[in-house]
């Protein structure tokens, strides 16, 4: 590890969160130009991950309410990016899918925030990319390990 990064983990932590937060943010802005929320973005992944994915498992996997998670598929619903699927043997269900308007947002949502991120990645030079690429790996474990 370099000399100016810290070994301690508290203290690596202090380090990356404010660059991580500020990354994030502005992929967050980005896909915000196509239309989309952060909240948007992972509810059409999910949904076109899980056709016919009901509410309280979208709300479980969000760890909201119900009601809350009601009131955002409904405006999905409304914009036109998924539609309800009746549930085929209990009439009180739906579940959603995402329709070819909801795969075009996430389509224009990703295009966005990979040229800002690739635009910004260029003015870095390659020694900085290399340790970016190195870090992709050790970063995804990071939010892919269970609590």
């Amino acid at each position: 590890m370099p000399a100016d990064l810290p070994d301690d983990p508290a203290a690596l932590a202090e380090a990356l969160r404010p660059a991580l937060l500020r990354v994030a943010r502005r992929l967050r802005q980005e896909a915000a130009k196509a239309g989309l929320s952060a909240l948007d973005v992972l509810l059409l992944v999910e949904i076109k991950r899980q056709p016919g994915i009901g509410v309280s498992d979208l709300a479980e996997a969000e760890q909201m309410s119900r009601p809350a998670m009601s009131t955002h598929i409904k405006r999905l619903e409304a914009a036109g990016w998924i539609n309800r699927l009746s549930h085929a043997s209990d009439g009180r269900r739906s579940g959603f899918t995402i329709t070819p308007a909801g795969q075009a947002a996430l389509a224009e949502t990703r295009r966005l925030r990979n040229d800002w991120l690739a635009a910004r990645l260029s003015r870095l030079e390659p020694a900085e990319r290399q340790a970016l690429a190195a870090a992709t790996a050790p970063l995804l474990a990071l939010v892919e390990a269970q609590s």
